[in-house]
């Protein structure tokens, strides 16, 4: 993971400073819901992540609601139809689905992007 990604309880939040307010703040990532959180410290913006991560998680149990979740395992990809057409005659010369050549490709390239 990045370093300018927090985690906890599965969400992921953003920080960042604004210079002239002297503000750091964030907001959950990768889901629907807009879920922001601020404070003066970066250490005290930890806390407000967390905070909001579990205000959240209780706002959704009290109004009886599925709280949403950042990766379902599915998304759509606008790629064209070249690039689609490629992508699916190389998948079909390897003897493979479409959806198995996309998910190799990703692993493959995740790996490489996120070595320790």
């Amino acid at each position: 993971m990045t370093n300018d990604i927090m985690h906890y309880k599965g969400y992921y939040g953003s920080y960042h400073l604004d210079t002239e307010e002297k503000v750091f703040y964030g907001k959950l990532e990768f889901i629907n819901a807009l879920i922001t959180y601020e404070a003066t410290t970066a250490k005290s913006l930890q806390k407000a992540f967390v905070e909001a991560v579990d205000d959240y998680l209780d706002m959704c149990e009290q109004e009886d609601i599925d709280p949403e979740k950042p990766f379902k395992g599915s998304f759509n990809v606008r790629v064209g139809g070249e690039l689609h057409r490629k992508a699916a005659l190389t998948a079909a010369n390897e003897g493979i689905t479409l959806n198995q050549f996309i998910c190799k490709t990703l692993q493959q390239a995740t790996k490489e992007c996120y070595r320790s």
